[in-house]
């Protein structure tokens, strides 16, 4: 398979790619054309399909896989794709893992260490709660472990929700032994839980998109419902943990205006919010730079999430 990030311009291509956007449009002449994106691991190519319904112009739908023949181009400095011939891909020629962005780092070794965290929590009733969602139920395992943590901010591919929780996590971890105020096992439970929500916010890959509950709710939202509905099924659950718990949940994004239903009241839910701004804007840093060759200090421009215009720092 070519990878869209190694073509170059000049090349013609016989490939399967996921097809994330089919868009119908019109030349300024009135004569239509469709604009799709393309996508596999490594990133996404524009493609243009200029004579819809001519012979080898097959019928298929966004979120399609899809055999495409034709020429690499490029437009306005970008590369795109001259689409020629093209048609639904049948099951079987292609492995989804390949077309799906996915982290970096091991996903059964970071929930392995994620189960350790849980392990350590000492409180019962928290512990049991953790272990009903993590260890005792395995499809809500392997949801877990495959969904992202945003639709493109930060944490947008296959494993980001794990591999957030996990760094929140820790980061908490390390926060309450560096503050003794804080109560350890209430703000790390908290932090494993913190972004539950996403799995019902976000439909799964390929589409990764905003549900009908995640438009209408949000992930904090139903995170707290999901938490709250799993407490009153272990018995004796104490009622102030479980405010307690649930009012960190609700707090975790600090102010109101980020779209937290309260600010945090618990020292525990301001350091919760601290672990999560912290990880999701580092992970954006790392995302910008990810394409930015060691050694350019160049502007990359101005980053909605981060309110600023960023550049790498110099490494002497």
């Amino acid at each position: 398979m070519k990878y869209i990030e190694s073509l170059r311009e000049g090349e013609r291509i016989n490939e399967i790619y996921l097809c994330k956007v089919k868009q119908s449009a019109l030349t300024k002449a009135g004569k239509p054309y469709d604009n799709l994106v393309l996508q596999d691991k490594t990133g996404t190519l524009d493609g243009k399909i200029w004579e819809p319904g001519s012979v080898g112009i097959d019928e298929f739908d966004a979120l399609d896989y899809i055999a495409v023949m034709g020429d690499i181009t490029s437009f306005q400095g970008n590369l795109q794709l001259n689409v020629k011939r093209v048609r639904k891909a049948e099951e079987g020629e292609y492995e989804p893992k390949n077309y799906l962005p996915v982290s970096k780092k091991d996903v059964d070794v970071m929930y392995g260490e994620l189960n350790a965290l849980i392990a350590s929590v000492r409180r019962p009733h928290l512990r049991k709660l953790l272990e009903s969602f993590f260890v005792d139920d395995k499809e809500f395992e392997k949801r877990f472990k495959f969904h992202s943590a945003a639709k493109t901010v930060h944490h947008g591919f296959v494993g980001g929700l794990l591999e957030h929780t996990l760094s929140v996590a820790k980061h908490c971890d390390y926060l309450a032994g560096a503050y003794p105020i804080l109560n350890r096992d209430l703000v790390v439970c908290a932090a494993i839980f913190h972004d539950i929500g996403k799995l019902e916010e976000l439909s799964t890959f390929p589409e990764n998109d905003y549900t009908d509950a995640g438009q209408l709710l949000g992930h904090i939202i139903i995170g707290t419902e999901m938490i709250g509905e799993r407490i009153r099924t272990i018995p004796g659950f104490p009622k102030g943990l479980a405010n307690e718990l649930k009012h960190c949940i609700l707090a975790h994004h600090g102010e109101l205006e980020y779209g937290s239903p309260k600010k945090p009241a618990l020292a525990e839910a301001l350091a919760l919010s601290f672990a999560d701004n912290m990880d999701a804007k580092m992970e954006t840093f790392a995302e910008i730079f990810g394409n930015v060759p060691e050694g350019n200090l160049e502007w990359q421009g101005y980053h909605r999430l981060l309110e600023t215009n960023v550049r790498r720092s110099g490494r002497e």
